[in-house]
């Protein structure tokens, strides 16, 4: 049982509520209550977000790539390098990295991940005995945690746009179309010993990481759950796929495969105005990641068109250079302010930036891992984050300017408590298991830099 003090609820802010949640979910709602013995009391809860988009391992080289190399400095420059640092991971050592990211998510609210997986093999290249070793270990990483988990191995075929061999950085990576579904039926047996709100979706990786008829092969093998794909991140990515296939990325796969309510679209960043209004009008959900996007140059995103046309979107972590709930809300509206020298952008007519960018961020985020939840129902998981009202940065707030404030005034240390389908992980603001996920994140660093 929690009580709140005050909560948002689908009708909107509502004082002394009372909630139980029994299976993950959501069982009853009391409003105009109090606590009773026992409850976990909380001054302020929301709905707690997703987190639609991460690659665990890249946790681990935050801040080695922020030294400028003679020439100019790009995402494919930064993709170098990255791909070096995959070359001496060991089995242990990602476990220990994706318990650790996890355990910083779900700190700074994120309820569930999208853990998008594409570093399938051994050094070389070489399959592991157990084609799905690293998918386990994501899935004891969530298991260590009890975040939610959305795990999506990665079709990764080629090594650019043309059906490029892949080069020796990306050897973890690669599979043929019929290995990668013996992959994901092993990820599947891995996360089947998870709470069942953790499920499996596929990701083919981007349309130069494969071909169009590998793309068609792979979604028709697969019968159901979330499909993401990296897609137009950068301009000659935009420019390599349309010298190959005669069109642009976003128009090339909205024309050639069926993209609907089932699909998130990541980053999107470099659309044309036909382009923005077509993938808001098919239903998909665009995978923005602001801290990461910013961090590598790839460019803003088409946000109040994409808004004007009906358009979902949630956010993610990407790269996980910065790990941050709050930071990545008020980047991405800053991204919109700083390239239309306006405030106030990612809103549709009047009203609240920041109640916008929370509320339509938990629901695309929860239609993208195809969690359940988004708000505070019964039936909805019990994907739920408490955050500290009387909090500094927020106690001159009322109800309805909180989450312009828990955007662009507060950080991350406002989250006291969080539930990811009922299972409170965070306490006090701090998780349950930190002290040891820490320590052998610690222990995983210290091996890892000896062997580099």
């Amino acid at each position: 049982m929690i009580f709140a003090k005050r909560a948002l609820l689908p009708t909107g802010w509502t004082d002394n509520v009372r909630l139980s949640a029994a299976g993950g979910k959501v069982t009853e709602i009391d409003t105009g209550t109090t606590a009773t013995p026992g409850d976990v009391t909380v001054d302020t809860l929301l709905p707690a977000l997703a987190n639609l988009h991460s690659h665990s391992f890249q946790r681990a080289m935050a801040g080695m790539t922020e030294y400028r190399m003679a020439g100019k400095d790009s995402f494919w420059t930064w993709r170098d390098l990255m791909y070096r640092f995959t070359e001496t991971l060991t089995p242990d050592q990602i476990e220990a990295i994706a318990a650790l990211v996890f355990l910083e998510m779900q700190e700074a609210g994120y309820a569930s991940v999208g853990e998008f997986h594409y570093l399938h093999h051994q050094p070389g290249g070489t399959p592991y005995d157990d084609l799905g070793e690293l998918s386990a270990r994501i899935a004891a990483a969530a298991a260590r945690t009890e975040i939610g988990l959305t795990h999506l191995p990665v079709l990764y075929t080629y090594g650019g746009a043309g059906q490029v061999a892949l080069q020796s950085g990306q050897a973890r990576f690669g599979n043929p179309v019929d290995r990668f579904a013996d992959l994901v039926d092993r990820a599947r047996v891995a996360v089947g010993q998870l709470p069942p709100d953790c499920t499996v979706g596929i990701a083919p990786h981007s349309l130069r990481a494969t071909s169009p008829g590998d793309l068609r092969a792979v979604l028709a093998a697969h019968d159901a759950g979330p499909i993401h794909i990296h897609i137009a991140e950068q301009p000659k990515e935009v420019e390599d796929i349309q010298a190959w296939l005669g069109a642009r990325p976003v128009e090339w796969l909205l024309g050639n495969a069926p993209v609907g309510a089932d699909w998130c679209l990541i980053h999107a960043t470099h659309m044309t105005d036909a382009e923005t209004r077509d993938m808001a009008h098919s239903g998909a959900v665009a995978g923005l990641c602001p801290i990461t996007e910013a961090n590598l140059g790839d460019g803003p995103f088409n946000g109040p068109a994409y808004l004007d046309a009906g358009g979902q979107f949630g956010l993610g972590s990407d790269s996980n250079v910065r790990i941050s709930l709050t930071e990545e809300l008020r980047t991405l509206e800053y991204s919109q302010r700083l390239r239309d020298i306006a405030r106030n952008v990612m809103v549709v007519g009047e009203g609240s930036v920041g109640e916008t960018l929370y509320t339509r961020a938990a629901q695309g985020g929860a239609q993208a891992l195809g969690r359940g939840t988004g708000q505070i129902a019964v039936g909805q998981l019990a994907d739920l984050v408490a955050i500290d009202g009387t909090d500094p940065a927020l106690c001159a707030l009322r109800s309805d300017q909180l989450l312009d404030g828990l955007c662009f005034a507060a950080s991350d240390n406002v989250v006291t408590d969080l539930w990811s389908a009922g299972r409170h992980a965070v306490r006090d603001g701090r998780h349950i298991a930190r002290d040891r996920i820490v320590a052998d994140y610690r222990a995983a660093m210290a091996s890892l830099m000896a062997a580099l």
